[in-house]
C-alpha cells in the first residue's frame, strides 16, 4: 500500500508540473497524503483541523480588568502582543517585569542567581540524597547538571558541574528517582526520544504532518531508549555505579547500539524502593496516535519487576483504546483529533496513591488504573477534559491529598507566552469513588501581590499558569491542605486547599521576570519548578535565573536551615 501511495504521489507531482509553477504544485498537495506515503506511524484519520490563529481583538483585556484567553489556538512558543499588556507595561526591560513579590506567610530563606545555578533554562529534575551527615541537591537536564550542598541552606555549595564535554556521545543524566535499597541509593534513569528536535517544527510545513524527510531522520535516530539502574556510592558522577541498562522495545532483547522503536520511558519512573516500577513508555512506533507535530508517540504505560536490580524484568503494559495505530476508529471520537497541536499520551508515570495509578494523558485525558496486579492493569474509571489547546493539557496529578479527602488535583501547563492559548485550570477531582471520578472544581487562579503595575498576570510578560507541585521524591511526608505549584510568571503559588468546597491561595512568591544575564530566547520561562524538602522544611524554587529557598513557619511549620534530623531513604507517597 506505501508503494502505491508513492508511485501515486509521484504520477500526479509530474503531471501537476505541466500546467502549474513547481513551488504551487508542492503547496497544494495535501499534507495528509505526503505524510501518509512517508510514515505510517503519523495520524492523519481526520484530516487537517489545525486551528488558525485568533484574530487581534477576539482576546486580550477587558473594561474589568481582567483578560480574556483564546478559546483555541495553534501550536506555538512566540510572544504575541496585545494592548496593554507587558511590552506596553515594561518597554525598558524588554516586556517582562523586573520587580519580585512576596505575598502572605513566605520567607525568602536564600536566592542564588545567575549561570552556575543554571544549568538549564527551560526545565530541570531535582533529586535529594544524603552521604555523611550532608544534604546533597542534584539539579539537571540531560547532559547539564549541577549537584549542589544543600546542608547549610543559606550557604550554598556547588559540589559538581557537568556540561556536554563530561558525557560520552548519546549519554546524559536521565529523569530520576533514587531510593534506598539493600543499604545503598539506588538510582532509575529514564531515556527517551528527545522532544526538542531539529528535525520537525511547529510550522505545518516543518511538523511530521508536512515534513516527511524529518520524520524519517528522526526514525533513522540510535539513541537509546530505555532506562538505567545505578547504585551511588556518593554524589558525584564518579561514584556511580551501573547495575543494568534496559530498552524499552520488547522487540529487542537487550539494548545493544541500533535502532529502537518507540519513545523510551519518559520522565521520572515511579519506584519508591520496592518490587515493581511504573514507566510511561510507547514501546513501539506504533503508538503513535497524537497531534503533537514535533513527537511520534503516544505514550502508555509498562510495569517492571525490580527484584534483582541487575536484570528488571517487563511484567505489564497498558495503554488507552485509540492510541495505537488501528485504533483509529476511536481515536477520531476524541474532539482533538485532526488539530495538529495536541499532545496525546501520557507525559509521567501514574501518579499513585495506594493500589491506583492516576494516568494523565495529555488530550486523551484522566484515566485511573488498578495497578494492584502490575500484570494485569485495567483501567476502572476515565474522565474526558475541557479541550484546552494549544499548550499542554492533563500533565501533572497531585495526589498528596487523595489519601484523607478523596480528592487530586489535574493540570497541564501553557507553553505560549503573553497568554496567547486558553488558561490551564487545575482541576479539582473527586475521586473518593475511584469508579466515578467528577470534575467538582478549580483552584483559584492566582492575582498579583499590592502593589504590581499590572492587574492580570498574562500583563506580566512570560508564560502564566501551573506547571508542577514538585515531585513524589521529595523527603518527608507532604503536608495536608497545602499544595505548592511553580506557575511560570507568577511565581511559586501556595494553594490551601483544606476546605475542599472553598480552596484558597495562601501565599505567593514571585522572583523577578527579567534579569540582563538570562538570553532573551528564555525570558519567558520564569518559575518552572519547585522541589520541596517536606523533612526540612524548605520549598526550592527553579526559575530560568537561578535558585530560591523558602519557608513558612505557617504553612509548613518550623524550617530547619542545617543539618537533616534524618537522612532520606525513601519517598512517602
Amino acid at each position: 500500500m506505501r508503494r502505491l501511495l508513492h508511485h501515486a504521489l509521484a504520477t500526479a507531482s509530474v503531471a501537476g508540473l505541466l500546467t502549474i509553477p513547481p513551488a504551487t504544485a508542492q503547496a497544494t498537495m495535501n499534507a495528509k497524503t505526503i505524510a501518509q506515503a512517508a510514515d505510517d506511524g503519523v495520524p492523519t484519520v481526520c484530516g487537517d483541523r489545525r486551528p488558525d490563529d485568533p484574530g487581534p481583538g477576539t482576546y486580550g483585556m477587558q473594561l474589568d480588568g481582567s483578560f480574556r484567553h483564546p478559546d483555541l489556538t495553534p501550536p506555538g512558543e512566540e510572544r504575541f502582543s496585545f494592548p496593554g499588556g507587558a511590552k506596553d507595561l515594561f518597554p525598558t526591560t524588554k516586556g517582562y517585569d523586573p520587580r519580585s513579590y512576596t505575598e502572605g506567610p513566605i520567607k525568602v530563606e536564600a536566592a542564588y542567581r545567575g549561570p552556575d545555578f543554571t544549568p538549564d533554562y527551560f526545565h530541570t529534575w531535582q533529586n535529594v540524597v544524603d552521604f555523611g551527615g550532608r544534604r546533597y541537591l542534584f539539579q539537571y537536564d540531560r547532559t547539564e547538571a549541577r549537584v549542589y550542598d544543600v546542608t547549610d541552606v543559606r550557604k550554598v555549595k556547588i559540589v559538581e558541574r557537568l556540561t556536554g564535554k563530561d558525557w560520552k556521545q548519546a549519554d546524559y543524566w536521565g529523569a530520576a528517582t533514587i531510593q534506598w535499597r539493600d543499604g545503598h541509593y539506588v538510582m532509575i534513569q529514564s531515556f527517551e526520544q528527545k522532544r526538542q528536535v531539529e528535525e520537525l517544527g511547529d510550522s505545518p510545513e516543518r511538523s511530521k504532518f508536512g515534513n516527511p524527510e524529518g520524520v524519517a531522520k528522526l526514525r533513522a535516530q540510535t539513541t537509546f531508549k530505555g532506562f538505567k539502574v545505578y547504585r551511588l556510592d556518593g554524589p558525584r558522577r564518579k561514584d556511580w555505579k551501573l547495575l543494568s541498562t534496559v530498552t524499552t522495545d520488547p522487540t529487542l532483547s537487550s539494548p545493544e547500539p541500533g535502532v529502537q522503536q518507540g519513545s523510551g520511558s519518559l520522565d521520572v519512573p515511579y519506584w519508591t524502593g520496592g518490587r515493581y516500577m511504573f514507566a510511561a513508555v510507547a514501546p513501539l512506533d506504533s503508538w503513535s496516535n497524537t497531534e503533537v507535530p514535533t513527537y511520534l508517540y503516544s505514550p502508555g504505560y509498562q510495569a517492571y519487576d525490580m527484584s534483582d536490580l541487575s536484570k528488571p524484568r517487563l511484567v505489564g503494559e497498558w495503554h488507552r483504546k485509540g492510541q495505537v495505530a488501528g485504533e483509529e476508529a476511536a481515536y477520531a471520537k476524541n474532539p482533538r483529533c485532526g488539530n495538529r497541536t495536541s499532545w496525546m499520551g501520557a507525559r509521567m508515570p501514574f501518579f499513585v496513591a495506594g493500589k491506583y495509578g492516576f494516568a494523565a494523558m495529555g488530550g486523551y485525558g484522566l484515566s485511573i488504573l488498578d495497578i494492584s496486579d502490575p500484570s494485569k492493569m485495567r483501567e476502572i474509571a476515565h474522565l474526558d477534559l475541557p479541550v484546552s489547546s494549544g499548550g499542554t493539557e492533563a500533565d501533572n496529578v497531585d495526589v498528596s491529598q487523595y489519601e484523607k479527602t478523596g480528592m487530586v488535583y489535574v493540570s497541564g501547563y501553557p507553553l505560549g507566552e503573553d497568554c496567547h492559548e486558553p488558561y490551564k485550570d487545575v482541576f479539582q477531582v473527586d475521586a473518593r469513588d475511584p469508579a466515578k471520578p467528577r470534575i467538582v472544581g478549580a483552584l483559584p487562579r492566582p492575582e498579583p501581590a499590592p502593589g504590581a503595575r499590572f492587574g492580570d498576570y498574562c500583563q506580566r510578560g512570560g508564560s502564566f499558569g501551573p506547571k508542577r507541585s514538585g515531585s513524589y521524591t521529595s523527603p518527608g511526608d507532604p503536608a495536608q491542605g497545602l499544595l505548592a505549584y511553580a506557575f511560570y510568571n507568577a511565581g511559586v503559588q501556595f494553594f490551601d486547599t483544606r476546605d475542599v468546597r472553598r480552596p484558597k491561595i495562601a501565599a505567593q512568591f514571585v522572583p523577578a521576570g527579567y534579569s540582563a544575564a538570562v538570553p532573551d530566547y528564555a525570558l519567558g520561562n520564569q518559575t518552572h519548578a519547585v522541589y520541596t524538602e517536606w523533612d526540612r522544611k524548605i520549598v526550592w524554587v527553579f526559575t530560568n535565573d537561578g535558585i530560591y529557598a523558602l519557608s513558612s513557619g505557617k504553612l509548613l511549620g518550623t524550617p530547619n536551615l542545617g543539618r537533616p534530623a534524618a537522612p532520606f531513604r525513601n519517598s512517602a507517597r
